[in-house]
């Protein structure tokens, strides 16, 4: 195949004068276009498109940097942010981490290395200095979801707190006053925030009388099994409801309550949060607080692309999206 130095010589200019006409950015006299144009079409030659927009100084691709996509959360944003890169015509770079810091220190340093238009980064445990330098050095970066503290770069959360105060109001509500909070460490805002909404939520209607117990941890499955495991043990004085902050640990949480004979909500009342997953077919349906995870990666793309660089130090230092809660047949009063 034909390339550019071929043109440049069947031409008799140089590459650079090729590269220069084809981009857009030289005009030329009439006898060297129709030069150029005649050795193009004699060759066959086909532009590429990627060298073409490097000389243009973009890529028109953006990095994604995802903890995992086997989560239907992580899945779904990422199948937001592709739709949107698509409307714009543009190509997404997808790095899934494990969430293991090494894999995220290594995938920034490729990608600062790359030819990416910019970054949209998420992690799923806590940071440190050494990530959000990465971060801050990537260059046009978002941080979603959880927070990186120190990355100077925009960040889009959804509203964790006032998720966990619907909750904490909707347990009240029902008659609970001695419940379990199954969730992130404080470390992680996801984590702080839902507790601290929760706590709040709970004691404006049951007053400080309110006993709260909380169990840290990752939220996946395996956790939601052993928080459950562990709820399943004790006795008369078991929780009479249980906040599980992510898909993964109601999952968790509902095939060990299943297996030890405890019904929902006869036995104890669940509340969940994020719904991405199938909540609602679950048995009985889950109450939940439904974080909007498609407008979380359309409007992740929008910040990172629709921003000019002088704007930068306009932002607030991070956007909430709202949340709200979806009520369905796991929650009832304490017998």
């Amino acid at each position: 195949m034909a390339n550019l130095q071929d043109v440049a010589k069947a031409a008799n200019v140089s590459k650079t004068t090729v590269s220069r006409y084809l981009n857009g950015s030289l005009e030329l006299p009439d006898r060297t276009a129709e030069a150029i144009n005649a050795a193009i079409k004699a060759l066959n030659y086909v532009p590429n498109p990627h060298a073409r927009r490097l000389s243009l100084g973009r890529s028109d691709t953006i990095a994604l940097v995802v903890p995992d996509i086997a989560t239907p959360f992580f899945a779904m944003f990422v199948a937001a942010v592709e739709a949107e890169a698509d409307r714009r015509g543009l190509s997404l770079a997808l790095h899934a981490t494990l969430n293991r810091p090494d894999r995220e220190m290594s995938y920034l340093d490729k990608i600062r290395q790359g030819h990416a238009d910019g970054l949209i980064f998420i992690t799923n445990h806590a940071g440190n200095d050494a990530l959000a330098a990465k971060i801050s050095a990537a260059g046009p970066c978002v941080v979603v979801d959880e927070d990186v503290a120190g990355a100077q770069v925009p960040k889009l959360f959804c509203d964790n707190e006032e998720g966990g105060a619907l909750a904490g109001r909707h347990l009240a509500a029902a008659g609970h006053r001695h419940v379990l909070f199954i969730g992130g460490v404080d470390q992680m805002i996801s984590g702080a925030r839902r507790y601290a909404g929760f706590a709040r939520g709970m004691r404006e209607l049951a007053g400080e009388g309110a006993r709260i117990e909380r169990v840290c941890g990752p939220y996946t499955v395996e956790a939601g099994r052993a928080a459950a495991q562990a709820f399943a043990q004790r006795g008369a004085d078991r929780p009479t409801a249980i906040f599980a902050t992510s898909d993964e640990l109601v999952t968790g949480l509902y095939e060990v309550l299943r297996e030890a004979g405890l019904a929902v909500p006869r036995d104890v009342s669940v509340v969940g949060f994020d719904d991405v997953g199938p909540l609602h077919l679950f048995a009985p349906a889950v109450t939940a607080v439904r974080q909007p995870v498609r407008d979380l990666g359309k409007r992740a793309l929008e910040l990172l692309l629709d921003r000019r660089p002088e704007d930068t130090a306009k932002l607030p230092p991070e956007e909430l999206l709202p949340v709200t809660l979806i009520e369905r047949n796991s929650v009832a009063p304490p017998i």
